[in-house]
């Protein structure tokens, strides 16, 4: 499966090796054409999912979209995934390559911004970092991955030989937290590593409105719906906090596939907990405000991730968070302050907490209030931007 991936990227990056070689010397002279023209600003092409993409990294980038960053820089985004059928991701692939040929061609960037991840999203950006180096612009790869054992730990010599090739053409490498800093180590040097952490935004009038309402009894997950973040451990979850609260509701907002979809619905059916668990499907933009101010804790039992966008969401609400000590999840949840960290799979720890916080009216206020001054202290977005322009001025020549 390793090699026909490589091999199907592989095609991808001799297209754009013979159409840049084709237009090489138009790319210089467009180049010379083109200096003066919006001059004031530095131009960045940042390769990017679908807005519409389901997951972390379109959520990280959509806030980027009308933001101060687009103010200063003139920013163009070459989407190079979305989601449906295997021949339109081929198709959006495809296509995103020859967009951002054009970008080179036509409006070269003074830097590429490449949002990825690992699996077949790492053979996906292949083709951008090859073709940002032969023309000479420097590239910094944000990365989103969360399984590094799967991804490079665990993976063949030659894989990881192409995995090191590739990252160190990097100019720079951004990792979401210092713990994957340490892992992106074992690829390239310290100095080619930058920790930029993900954002929240505040709803603080929610918070309020919170402070003020009966509990609900409900528990939020947002997210994939598979194995990795932990769904398959909820059933029994709930199951155990059924029997202190009966009338607990868990919102599993979300997607996955349909075969895991089915198993997880499988376990709840024979759990007999069939009114305790929604599936709303994934939800966005009115939905999913609505369900996390309905919410009263928030839910994520993975056992991988980097520094996921729906933990630090759910904190911006004033939600308290029971998750896993996986990634950078422990910088944000902090153990009786905004919530609890449990190790991966511990059922028996993640019933105990969310009992705690639905029944202590009390506990379960002051965690969200806490949750909220963790985000406004260090994790807001106007911090979030100030990092990336200063990491933008000091590549851009």
């Amino acid at each position: 499966m390793d090699y026909a991936i490589a091999a199907i990227f592989g095609c991808y990056i001799f297209i754009g090796v013979v159409i840049l070689a084709l237009y090489w010397k138009k790319i210089k002279k467009s180049n010379n054409k083109n200096i003066g023209v919006n001059s004031m600003k530095k131009r960045i092409c940042m390769v990017v999912p679908n807005p519409m993409v389901k997951g972390g990294i379109a959520a990280v980038v959509n806030g980027y979209r009308g933001s101060e960053l687009e103010k200063k820089y003139d920013i163009t985004y070459v989407e190079s995934y979305k989601d449906g059928s295997k021949f339109e991701k081929l198709l959006k692939g495809i296509c995103g390559y020859l967009h951002f040929i054009r970008v080179l061609l036509l409006h070269k960037p003074d830097l590429v911004h490449i949002h990825s991840s690992f699996g077949p999203s790492f053979y996906r950006k292949m083709p951008f970092i090859y073709m940002a180096t032969w023309a000479k612009v420097p590239v910094i790869n944000h990365i989103h991955g969360a399984d590094f054992d799967d991804f490079y730990v665990n993976a063949s010599e030659n894989k990881k030989k192409r995995i090191k090739k590739i990252y160190n053409k990097c100019t720079v490498l951004i990792a979401l937290s210092e713990e994957w800093k340490k892992n992106l180590c074992q690829i390239v040097s310290n100095e080619k590593i930058v920790v930029i952490e993900n954002y929240s935004t505040l709803y603080e009038d929610v918070l309020e409105q919170r402070q003020k309402r009966k509990c609900n009894e409900m528990i939020l997950f947002l997210g994939e719906l598979g194995r990795r973040k932990g769904c398959y451990d909820i059933p029994e979850v709930i199951k155990r906090v059924k029997e202190k609260i009966p009338n607990v509701k868990c919102i599993m907002a979300g997607a996955g596939s349909e075969t895991d979809e089915e198993a997880i619905k499988k376990l709840i059916r024979e759990k007999n907990i069939m009114d305790n668990i929604v599936f709303p499907g994934w939800i966005r933009e009115a939905k999913k405000d609505k369900a996390l101010k309905e919410a009263d804790v928030f839910f994520l039992p993975s056992y991988n991730e980097g520094m996921p966008m729906s933990v630090l969401d759910a904190m911006g609400y004033g939600l308290p968070v029971v998750s896993t000590n996986v990634g950078g999840i422990p910088k944000i949840v902090h153990n009786g302050e905004n919530g609890y960290c449990c190790d991966p799979g511990d059922i028996q720890g993640f019933t105990n907490y969310l009992v705690l916080l639905l029944s202590n009216d009390q506990y379960r206020k002051q965690a969200g209030k806490q949750s909220q001054k963790i985000v406004k202290e260090k994790y807001s977005f106007a911090a979030h931007i100030k990092q990336l322009e200063k990491l933008y001025e000091s590549k851009v020549k």
